[in-house]
């Protein structure tokens, strides 16, 4: 087994990016303050042809050279927009027949293992503050709160871990469907 050199790897350019019919995902990062967080997301959403970027409240924007340093460039590829408030942009996906998924530690959430998204479905996944998480508000508002079951001694993963098994769960089974 040999590993393959970067031009091997076949990968598209951001042209090509823009152009390539993209997974039924949305990304709303609401008041996440760590710019690593911030591009380690686009970097992933880049990996998974995700539609859209939604940055909300404390968020950082690129250009920016610390959200660079994950994303790798690409916040180039992957569209994105800023809105002050999380709440409003959920409210607007909601009114465009996307479904929203909080991903938050709550009563009577859905396990990600046992949630299975629909057919022809748009969907938008909400991530939270790393200290505070999803705003309450915005829980309240979404469709379904996912929570990644977690078995260790502590309560949460790191944001950009958390999108990136969320993203690749739903990425799986979408390509499922």
């Amino acid at each position: 087994m040999r590993k393959l050199k970067n031009n091997e790897l076949g990968r598209i350019s951001v042209d090509e990016f823009k152009s390539t019919k993209k997974t039924p995902l949305i990304i709303v990062l609401d008041n996440v303050r760590s710019l690593n967080n911030i591009g380690s997301v686009f970097r992933t959403s880049d990996a998974f042809l995700i539609e859209k970027i939604y940055l909300c409240g404390i968020c950082a924007t690129p250009p920016n050279k610390d959200i660079h340093k994950t994303a790798l460039g690409a916040t180039e590829s992957v569209e994105w927009e800023y809105a002050e408030s999380t709440l409003s942009v959920v409210e607007s996906l909601k009114n465009s027949k996307v479904k929203v998924l909080a991903i938050e530690q709550a009563e009577n959430s859905t396990k990600l293992d046992t949630f299975y998204p629909e057919k022809d479905t748009k969907y938008a996944i909400v991530m939270g503050n790393e200290v505070k998480g999803v705003q309450q508000d915005v829980v309240n508002a979404s469709d379904f709160c996912i929570e990644i079951p977690q078995l260790g001694t502590k309560h949460s993963l790191n944001i950009s871990v958390t999108t990136g098994v969320v993203i690749w769960d739903l990425f799986v089974k979408l390509k499922g469907l």
